[in-house]
């Protein structure tokens, strides 16, 4: 049976990945036409993932469709935006036959669907290299009302969202550098879920406008995101490492060997937001937390000057070898985003 060409995989697998919005035009022109509602500012935002760096070559395709659209959607939420349309580059190796591209289509459309987000545009090739993705999102904001890395100030209280280092722990799961006996399976597969599934904060996102003073998402570990944030806000940060939160996997393995903590917050793959907020917000950030179905937790304040300290119970300086991941640096899956 012959593979089909491309149009003709963009038309049974891509087109129905529009959801009707009237700016893709089916698919059939140049470019989509798009008209911002009034009042508002696109926000824009592009990643790409590529097959050895970003996942593994055998990770199911509908979970690394469905990664790909997530990681972007975090970026949104950082920002403060609701989705709105997105735009797909897909180059997709020689070696994937046509029911792999249709799983991959399917993660991308399950995705769309449930948060909302058309696609609207891209392009498909074929390559004899790795698999290459690479997804841009739009959402909206109103205008002059983004989230920025820029207005944390002294005296804020530093919050973040979910948990921290299930990402980066299910990447070590999966290539077999962390393990949990059997009776402790369920850990292994919900740190693995964490790694394929990351969760976009879009409502925690949204609801931190007019409230957050700085946010970010955590893509590439939480000691780097702070240092960013407190870089781009000109200021200083202390966190306390006992006030992290933690899921019950990630306290199994550090259980197992203390020195997981590093992978916790160094090793990214989070997509959780890390925001400042002052002292007065905290009530209308527990009922956020409550509307979201979110957990937000208070792990440190926004101090003057530049210095990044994270704490010990005991109020010693816990030192750290690096902040956290970095292209340019590393080789090899290190991890997911």
């Amino acid at each position: 049976m012959r593979r089909r060409s491309e149009f003709e995989l963009i038309e049974t697998l891509f087109v129905p990945l529009t959801m009707g919005f009237p700016g893709a035009l089916g698919l059939k022109d140049d470019a989509a036409l798009l008209n911002p509602p009034t009042g508002y500012s696109v926000v824009m935002t592009a990643d790409a993932m590529v097959a050895g760096v970003h996942f593994r070559p055998d990770d199911p395709p509908d979970l690394i469709a469905c990664k790909l659209v997530r990681v972007n959607l975090s970026d949104l939420a950082a920002m403060g935006a609701h989705p709105w349309v997105m735009l797909a580059t897909l180059a997709f190796p020689d070696s994937a036959d046509e029911n792999w591209i249709h799983q991959f289509a399917t993660g991308l459309g399950n995705d769309g669907q449930q948060f909302g987000i058309p696609l609207i545009g891209g392009d498909t090739i074929a390559t004899p290299g790795p698999a290459t993705f690479s997804l841009t999102a739009c959402g909206l904001v109103s205008q002059g009302q983004a989230l920025r890395r820029s207005g944390a100030r002294p005296g804020d209280i530093l919050y973040v969202t979910g948990t921290i280092g299930d990402g980066a722990l299910g990447l070590q799961t999966l290539s077999g550098q962390l393990s949990f006996s059997d009776d402790e399976s369920e850990l292994a597969g919900y740190l693995i879920s964490r790694y394929h599934l990351p969760q976009p904060r879009l409502i925690v996102g949204a609801g931190l406008v007019g409230m957050a003073t700085a946010c970010l998402d955590v893509s590439d570990g939480l000691l780097q995101a702070l240092s960013l944030l407190c870089q781009e806000s000109g200021v200083g940060a202390r966190m306390t490492v006992e006030q992290l939160p933690l899921s019950p996997a990630a306290v199994a393995a550090v259980r197992q060997a203390p020195n997981w903590l590093e992978t916790i917050v160094t090793g990214g793959d989070d997509y959780e937001l890390l925001f400042t907020a002052p002292p007065s917000t905290q009530k209308a950030l527990e009922q956020l937390a409550w509307t979201a179905a979110t957990a937000i937790t208070a792990v440190g304040t926004i101090i003057a000057g530049g210095e990044v300290v994270v704490l010990s119970p005991a109020g010693e300086t816990v030192p750290f070898p690096r902040l956290g991941y970095q292209h340019f640096q590393v080789s090899g899956v290190q991890r997911g985003g």
